[in-house]
């Protein structure tokens, strides 16, 4: 299943994109605002609000990931990490600065709750930590909480939970620490 984003008021909309073929392009009307938009399968080139083209990469697995567990909330999302804080919190149309954004309705995750900082080690491998942001619901790590003020070294597997959504960590060279 592809999920796609109502360009005017942000709705998720879902479709079995197997059904078509790449290149076809597709005509959508938002259930929720009655807006009419398009989109191409396959396409790599969007536009923005301000009309000029932007290209879209494909997601960058290298230096590790996450696995949002669907929920009563969403479906399973994997979300790359980069070199450096990644800021994990929920999707939101006006909200900026978060590197994993989470699709879903879950209001007990804020849209910054908490960060997770890779770094390269001397020996080319990866170093992975977590603190909360800080968030109002607070950040669990295998059910125990994170301090405010804490930060603390996270491997393969690591079961974090915001609010009522939880993510599990997939570090690149898929070791334990």
């Amino acid at each position: 299943m592809k999920r796609i984003f109502c360009p005017k008021c942000d709705n998720q909309l879902t479709f079995d994109e197997t059904k078509y073929p790449e290149g076809k392009v597709l005509a959508f009307v938002c259930p929720q605002c009655g807006s009419q938009f398009k989109t191409k399968l396959g396409r790599k080139i969007i536009k923005t609000d301000t009309g000029e083209e932007k290209e879209v990469k494909e997601p960058d697995f290298s230096c590790g990931y996450i696995t949002v567990i669907e929920n009563a909330f969403g479906f399973k999302q994997e979300l790359p990490l980069v070199e450096g804080d990644n800021v994990i919190g929920r999707r939101n149309k006006d909200t900026e600065g978060i590197d994993a954004p989470i699709i879903t309705s879950d209001p007990s995750m804020g849209r910054k709750h908490c960060v997770i900082r890779v770094k390269r080690q001397g020996d080319g491998s990866f170093m992975y930590t977590l603190r909360d942001f800080p968030s109002l619901t607070g950040t669990f790590l295998r059910n125990e909480l994170v301090g405010k003020n804490e930060q603390i070294r996270i491997g393969e597997g690591a079961i974090v939970t915001l609010g009522a959504t939880t993510f599990i960590l997939h570090t690149a060279d898929g070791e334990e620490f």
